[in-house]
């Protein structure tokens, strides 16, 4: 068991604390990459409208209107304000009067066209919303379909009525009532026994569906056989019917929906598995919907849930009530019993609006060996294992420091006395910087069972940090768990990686940077547990058995950057997902240990680092599971992409 050394400096770090100028000049140059970030959202925005047909037709109005002096141009604030999500709509996802979506009629010829029941259950109170819902269903591109609506018997009438009004709908459509009030849970099992398809959506009354939505849903049922759960991207309806709040999500993200119900209702489910395991449960009211996905998760494999980036669910922005509170205690109830189900010993908490699930360490706690590699820079490596010493409050650690070749006389006489304490090895290694030798020569005088990489620009700040993430990274399953890493502006530095970011030559980027760390930012992922493809080795940590499985960092082709990334894209490829937590919070110096890397050499040795990832890792870096197509990868703040990396209903090809 480790005991903490007695140190040189005995005064743990506060937060938060007076800004050296370094830090003052580091949060100017944020500022000016975001801004530099958000220029590039702004010219993304003008391309798109540009190549626009409106933008081509209205060029003779906009001479004139320039000829006679009329209002000019607006700022780039207001522009960027008009160019929102509904202009993003306008460029990408509305087709022309009287035309189809083309992507869907391109494939219809070379598919089966499977059929799909849509169940809409309603309240008495909800009845007024069933007409937009019936109209957006009776409007569909895709001909094979059949409705079940559930309503109080007074009800029927209207409903029969409003169906009625169309042929189409009038023999596919059955109208269910019960004199007796139920829960929204009963009356969707009480019409599955209606239902005449082999797979299922669930609508709320005011929900809409695009005209290509079941079209869409069919081509990826064709095309996923073996297929349990299907669910798309959405966005709410105001009360005035405009349509906001996109919801881009990623690809199925087990840990994510653990933490937040971010599948919403917006799927469709095959009947079988519906059936296999019975339906609704009434006892979590609210929650059902969640708990229902919780039982299919666990009768499915990774490859049978499956995702379309394309919004296809436009649901009704309901005013906020205590539902969602008790949506919320639902939900927990359920992933506790699942979690329960699945033998996995947790406690399930709640904090603003999303869910942390508490792992529990082993009864046995495995010893964690800290890599650190330094090179000079004494404040920076004081600092770093001092928060480490004072703070942390998991007991059984060491610190492996890795002496790159130091030969500051202070520097030096600092990891001389370090080396003298228990729980504290300093190794050295004076060969050229290669961080990814550093870590596997560490690591293989490493006596923990859990690795954790550490730069020594890293102060802890959180107690708890370690029991975290080890917790998560013993979970069979996980790989590499990464840690919210923040900048002394208690600004987010790193938030997961998301791979893509930078463009056409762009490999990887931080998720949420510059995000304040209190904010939850986009789908509340800055605040939300979760899978990324990749996390930084700045924290990092792993089984030990991992790392050897994986053969450590790439030491030859990847010297200095990109190796973190690249680890955790192989972890994956063998089938161990890797998770991020906001719950492990440090603060990250990077500025102060960057520095400048313009140099030839050094310029020539990131090209070719770059180029190594992006030939071995194409495919993954041009569509990121943690990510979506249709958000930015020139910025990392999850904002529209101009245009979406998938094709556009509008009709163009996608670049």
């Amino acid at each position: 068991m480790f005991t903490k050394p007695t140190l040189p400096t005995t005064h743990p770090p506060s937060r938060p604390r007076p800004r050296s100028v370094d830090e003052e000049k580091a949060k100017l140059h944020r500022q000016v990459r975001l801004l530099t970030s958000e220029v590039t959202g702004l010219e993304e925005q003008l391309q798109a409208m540009r190549q626009s047909t409106s933008w081509r037709f209205s060029a003779p109005l906009r001479w004139l209107s320039r000829q006679l002096g009329r209002k000019p141009a607006p700022s780039p604030a207001a522009l960027r304000r008009d160019q929102s999500y509904a202009e993003w709509i306008r460029l990408y996802d509305s087709p022309a009067p009287g035309m189809q979506d083309p992507f869907c009629v391109r494939r219809a010829g070379h598919v089966v066209r499977p059929s799909l029941s849509i169940v809409l259950a309603a309240s008495i109170d909800e009845v007024s919303l069933l007409a937009p819902s019936i109209g957006a269903i009776l409007a569909q591109d895709h001909a094979a379909w059949d409705l079940v609506v559930t309503v109080p018997a007074g009800a029927r009438a209207e409903v029969e009525g409003l169906v009625a009004r169309d042929a189409r709908a009038g023999v596919r459509t059955t109208v269910r009532s019960s004199a007796v009030p139920t829960s929204k849970a009963n009356a969707f099992n009480n019409a599955l026994e209606w239902v005449k398809s082999d797979w299922v959506l669930f609508l709320d009354p005011g929900d809409v569906l695009p005209t290509c939505a079941l079209s869409h849903f069919a081509l990826e049922i064709v095309g996923r056989s073996g297929a349990g759960i299907i669910y798309c991207d959405d966005d709410g309806l105001d009360i005035d019917g405009n349509r906001v709040d996109p919801r881009f999500k990623p690809d199925w993200n087990l840990d994510l929906f653990y933490s937040q119900h971010y599948v919403s209702h917006t799927a469709a489910y095959s009947r079988a598995l519906l059936r296999d395991v019975g339906g609704f449960r009434e006892e979590f009211g609210e929650g059902a919907g969640y708990d229902l996905m919780l039982r299919c998760v666990e009768r499915l494999s990774l490859g049978q849930i499956h995702r379309v980036p394309r919004i296809l669910w436009h649901t009704r922005n309901a005013p906020e009530s205590t539902d969602r509170r008790e949506a919320m205690v639902a939900e927990s109830r359920a992933l506790d019993q699942h979690l329960e189900r699945r033998g996995v010993e947790a406690r399930v908490t709640e904090a603003d609006g999303v869910r942390r699930v508490n792992y529990a360490l082993p009864a046995e706690l495995p010893l964690v060996t800290l890599i650190i590699p330094t090179r000079n820079g004494l404040s920076l490596l004081r600092q770093c294992i001092e928060s480490i010493v004072m703070l942390s409050t998991y007991p059984n650690y060491e610190i492996l420091l890795v002496d790159n070749g130091s030969d500051e006389p202070d520097a030096l006489a600092y990891m001389a006395e370090l080396d003298r304490q228990p729980g504290i090895r300093v190794i050295r290694d004076a060969q050229p910087f290669n961080y990814s030798a550093l870590n596997n020569m560490a690591a293989r005088h490493a006596r923990g069972a859990v690795l954790g990489l550490i730069n020594n620009d890293i102060e802890v700040i959180s107690p708890a940090w370690l029991e975290e993430m080890v917790s998560l990274a013993m979970q069979p399953g996980v790989g590499a768990v990464g840690a919210k890493l923040l900048y002394p502006d208690e600004t987010v530095q790193h938030g997961g990686v998301l791979l893509g970011v930078g463009g056409a030559t762009g490999v990887a980027g931080h998720a949420n940077k510059f995000l304040p760390a209190t904010e939850a930012g986009y789908m509340q992922r800055g605040a939300s547990v979760q899978s990324f493809s990749a996390v930084t080795a700045a924290c990092l940590v792993v089984r030990k058995s991992l790392y050897e499985q994986m053969g450590g960092l790439n030491e030859v082709d990847l010297k200095i950057a990109y190796n973190d990334v690249d680890f955790c894209l192989r972890l994956r490829e063998a089938g161990y997902r890797n998770v991020w937590t906001p719950h492990a919070e440090l603060f990250h110096h990077e500025s102060a240990t960057r520095g400048s890397d313009f140099s030839r050499s050094k310029r020539q040795r990131f090209d070719q680092e770059q180029d190594y990832m992006r030939s071995k890792w194409r495919e993954l870096i041009a569509d990121d599971p943690a990510y979506n197509p249709n958000l930015t990868v020139y910025a990392e703040d999850f904002g529209l992409a101009w245009p979406p990396r998938v094709p556009w209903i509008t009709g163009a090809a996608a670049p």
